[in-house]
């Protein structure tokens, strides 16, 4: 007589199992909601709606490149020439749309080459030449600042005017109308809102079939009820201001392709492989002098994006643009709960990582604090997100 057993019910989650299972990730988005409360609690002006579109405006370039940036971090490499590809780039749109007056889109697509072969150059040195990514993007970091003076003439070149300036500066409203409070953008808000939800629905059930530890339905309902909320909240606050900014759309449609990208892709997976075990990827026939290539690619190109971007909402080409620019996407990957030593990091805890030092950047200019006040506080936060995924590594490995 034989006895067939039934399969195992996946576990489910509480709360507080939730946040302890992966304090990397959870831990920056309650630093984020504290922070966010605080700003909102120190500044009546932070949550208006101008100053929301403002930040998604002011700090979109540092989201963009934090995105590339965290798949050079994730595969043990840095980046510090972003900075200067950002004002190079920048330099040559400018030439082509003000000094030779040509199209918009032609000063777009000279600029994106211009990063393409920026990151092929430093693509070729770090992959094939063996020469570590510090020291090539760290020469890259000074060669580029130099080209950037040369092309400019060392002047600024200003200004851009047209859908050249729009691509930061533009909004996109008065599609579907609305009396005070744009339609078209809360219909957007409203659809993204669904369409997370529905993705985050096949995830759980994706996981219960494989049997494995989800969080407890009425959790996962009410984690799905307030992201809508917040995501509803700042689609009624842009649509009160001046709708949806095109820059927003830009980073979003980003931030969706390396999603993807870095977690349902062999290139992502690869590149999870160098950095969590290098020796491991080669002997599992990862090719890692292309992946190393292609990081770095990637890294122009999106340099190259920012660029854009930045000279955009400037309204300006600036020899000495995108100082620091570098420091920041660095800061916001490991904020956002990267390893310093590869292998881990997600690009939605990047985004919050420059949401993060976005919203302290902003909330230290309404209350008027100098810049230099602002650096220290950036650097302290740094340390302190540094610091505890030191302190959740040796945690999980006293566990092991």
């Amino acid at each position: 007589m034989t006895e067939t057993l039934a399969p195992a019910k996946p576990a489910t989650a509480g709360l507080r199992e939730l946040l302890t299972r992966n304090l990397r990730q959870s831990g920056i988005a309650i630093a984020f909601a504290v922070v966010f409360l605080a700003a909102s609690i120190a500044s009546p002006n932070f949550l208006s709606p101008g100053n929301i579109s403002n930040i998604v405006q002011q700090y979109s370039y540092i989201l963009i490149l934090a995105m590339g940036m965290l798949l050079v971090i994730v595969a043990a490499q840095i980046d510090l020439s972003v900075g200067s590809v950002v004002a190079l780039t920048g330099a040559v749109a400018a030439v082509v749309v003000i000094k030779m007056h040509m199209p918009w889109y032609m000063g777009v697509l000279a600029a994106l080459l211009v990063g393409l072969l920026v990151g092929v150059w430093h693509g070729f040195w770090v992959a094939f030449v063996g020469i570590p990514g510090f020291i090539v993007t760290l020469g890259g970091m000074l060669i580029f600042r130099g080209l950037t003076y040369q092309v400019l003439n060392s002047i600024s070149l200003s200004p851009f005017g047209g859908t050249y300036y729009e691509i930061n500066n533009g909004f996109q409203n008065g599609l579907l109308g609305g009396n005070g409070i744009d339609v078209f953008t809360l219909l957007v808000f409203g659809i993204g809102a669904l369409v997370f939800a529905y993705l985050q629905w096949r995830t759980r059930q994706g996981r219960l079939a494989y049997q494995q530890s989800v969080e407890s339905l009425p959790l996962f309902i009410g984690k799905l009820v307030l992201i809508a909320v917040v995501v509803m909240w700042l689609g009624f606050e842009l649509a009160s201001h001046r709708g949806l900014p095109n820059v927003l759309v830009l980073v979003l449609v980003l931030f969706v392709v390396y999603s993807v990208l870095s977690q349902r892709s062999v290139f992502g997976r690869h590149v999870y492989a160098i950095g969590g075990n290098l020796n491991a990827a080669q002997l599992s026939g990862v090719r890692v002098r292309r992946i190393n290539f292609w990081i770095f690619v990637n890294m122009g190109l999106l340099s190259a994006v920012a660029g854009i971007v930045y000279s955009s909402r400037m309204n300006a080409a600036q020899p000495g643009a995108g100082n620091g620019l570098e420091l920041d996407a660095i800061a916001a990957c490991f904020i956002g709960g990267a390893s310093t030593t590869g292998g881990i990091g997600r690009v939605g805890g990047a985004m919050i990582g420059g949401l993060l030092m976005a919203v302290i950047s902003n909330i230290m200019s309404l209350l008027g604090w100098q810049m230099q006040l602002q650096s220290v506080a950036k650097g302290i936060v740094l340390l302190l997100a540094v610091a505890f995924d030191l302190w959740n590594r040796r945690r999980s490995e006293v566990a092991a």
